[in-house]
């Protein structure tokens, strides 16, 4: 230990001291016009130097080691050689620009090791560390971008030099200052090295320091402008890696970061190029433990972003992804379900092979079982079920008849009938595109009994669906044998008819009503209960206003015994 002489300043009074006089020394360094881009590099210096002295005296240790009087030694005369040349350099006595740009570089590097002695004394020889580890607070709310800029710094020497703990406590309150302010992120990245650190420290042995490191990294990779500089620094491999061998949280939080880098598409190379994967493959296997099902969710995202890359999707393919996720199907995990059968869709989308594929190893009939009205499931896996189901079998007339035969018709009509107003919806949107895709769908519709449920549907409230109705009506009475039987009865003429009524508020489009009829009124039947109808006359009110479907359903209804009552419509 030192001892003190009673007529000498303490340890703790030179420290203030030097304080004071590099705060003096910073603002007598911008009244300089001379070498301005050497003295904002030594300015730079004296601010970080200062804020650690600062943070040093209210540590309030004792100050009389001898390591620490020897450094507060050479910070003294590092700050007074360098307010020796501010003096020279504001007055210009000075020999020579070149010899003065020497000296400044000197001071420079002086400053530099200055930094690093404060680091290693700070963290490493006793005024902290430890349990007795003074822990900066973050700077208030309005802190000045030195503040917050010291703030990290300080926690990334921590990160650098620290033991395990207090590498923890660094990287637990860097999380919380980059979830507080997106500046602390702004400022993580532009110390370059500290997003290396953090990436190797994905490979720490130490599970709580893999953990937190892979939290920052995926508040990091929520912001678009700085995943380059994630990738670029190598994050993508030792991601890989933690979705491995990490723990169920590290592994959870790997996955959603490479959730958030694959929205890029670039990134697909990489993350395949380095086994992602096959790694995100096997964390689907079936053979997962309960604990790690609900890691396939997230997993299932990441492969629907890389499968866009042709040569990805015929490598998940090879490896078996398809019964992989038709297994999963099959499950009773609701987001495993839910995960699978939104990856199915992605790897079949605009491949109809692949959609074959899917269909023909069991994916229909995995989802056709979602829709068993017998069996509990939430609205949202039957939501992506219905969906599934269109995009997988709907564009083939040889999937449609297999889903027909599976029952899903039955189950569309259970829906419409007794399924709350959610699921009703779902499964009438399902049951309208159905009409659309071919005419064996429609006859096999028209024999089960959708024609009065469309019919039903013409009264909604949704102008949308009514449409929907409309044109899912027009489109199976093209059928024949659904014309016929539409005909049969009587209520359902007589719905569309009043319909047309302009007065009723249900002004708008009446094409597909019009289509309906025009379809209709070829069929003797039909036409002998369109002219008897008491709402005839709201197809006359269309005629006159010039609607061309009205005038002709109007002109084949004149053919009949009311031509002489109806024809003189027609010299107007």
């Amino acid at each position: 230990m030192v001892q003190e002489s009673p007529n000498c300043p303490s340890p703790s009074d030179n420290l203030r001291r030097i304080i004071d006089f590099i705060v003096s020394l910073i603002t007598l360094s911008h009244t300089i016009r001379v070498f301005s881009v050497k003295w904002q590099l030594i300015r730079n210096r004296l601010e970080e130097l200062n804020s650690g002295l600062i943070a040093m005296e209210n540590a309030n240790s004792s100050f009389n080691d001898q390591g620490f009087v020897d450094f507060i030694s050479f910070v003294s005369h590092s700050v007074d050689e360098c307010n020796d040349l501010a003096s020279r350099c504001l007055n210009v006595s000075y020999s020579g620009k070149l010899l003065m740009q020497s000296d400044l570089d000197k001071v420079v590097s002086k400053l530099d090791v200055a930094l690093k002695k404060f680091t290693v004394m700070y963290y490493n020889e006793g005024i902290i560390s430890g349990g007795l580890a003074l822990v900066l607070s973050m700077p208030g709310f309005g802190a000045s971008k030195e503040d917050m800029r010291f703030y990290v710094k300080d926690l990334l020497n921590r990160l650098k030099i620290g033991d395990s703990r207090m590498k923890q406590q660094a990287l637990v309150s860097l999380h919380e200052a980059v979830l507080e302010d997106e500046k602390y992120v702004k400022i993580v990245v532009e110390l370059g090295d500290f997003v290396l650190l953090l990436v190797s420290c994905l490979d720490s042995n130490d599970s709580s320091i893999q953990e937190e490191a892979v939290i920052v990294i995926g508040v990091i990779s929520g912001f678009d402008c700085y995943k380059g500089v994630l990738v670029v620094s190598g994050v993508i491999p030792p991601l890989v890696r933690v979705i491995e061998s990490g723990s169920f949280k590290a592994k959870e939080c790997s996955i959603r970061c490479l959730m958030k880098l694959t929205e890029n598409g670039d990134n697909a190379w990489a993350l395949s190029a380095h086994g992602g994967v096959t790694a995100l493959l096997n964390q689907c296997s079936s053979d997962k433990d309960d604990g790690e099902l609900g890691l396939i969710g997230p997993c299932c995202w990441v492969l629907r972003n890389v499968v866009v890359v042709e040569e990805i999707k015929r490598f998940m393919i090879e490896e078996g992804a398809i019964s992989t996720f038709i297994n999963l199907i099959k499950g009773r995990d609701e987001m495993c379900q839910i995960g699978s059968a939104e990856f199915l869709q992605s790897l079949a989308f605009g491949d109809e092979c692949v959609a074959h594929l899917i269909v023909k190893e069991g994916g229909a009939r995995a989802l056709i079982q979602i829709l068993d009205p017998k069996l509990s499931f939430s609205f949202k896996l039957r939501e992506t079920a219905f969906r599934a189901i269109e995009n997988l079998c709907f564009c083939c007339v040889d999937h449609l008849n297999l889903l027909i035969s599976y029952g899903f018709l039955d189950q569309l009509l259970f829906f419409l009938r007794n399924g709350d107003i959610s699921i009703q919806e779902l499964a009438f949107k399902s049951a309208s595109r159905l009409c659309g895709t071919s005419e064996e769908a429609r006859k096999s519709m028209g024999d089960v009994g959708f024609m009065g449920e469309f019919v039903k549907f013409l009264e909604a409230k949704s102008y949308d669906i009514r449409e929907m109705a409309a044109e899912a009506l027009c489109s199976m009475i093209m059928v024949a044998k659904n014309r016929k039987k539409f005909s049969n009865d009587d209520h359902n003429i007589g719905m569309i008819l009043q319909l047309l009524d302009t007065k009723e508020g249900n002004s708008g489009n009446f094409k597909f009503l019009l289509s309906i009829l025009l379809s209709l009124s070829s069929c003797n039947h039909a036409r002998k209960l369109i002219s008897h109808s008491g709402y005839v006359k709201n197809i006359q009110k269309l005629a006159e206003a010039g609607v061309m479907d009205a005038k002709k359903i109007m002109k084949k209804l004149s053919t009949n015994k009311f031509k002489s009552l109806l024809n003189g419509i027609w010299h107007s």
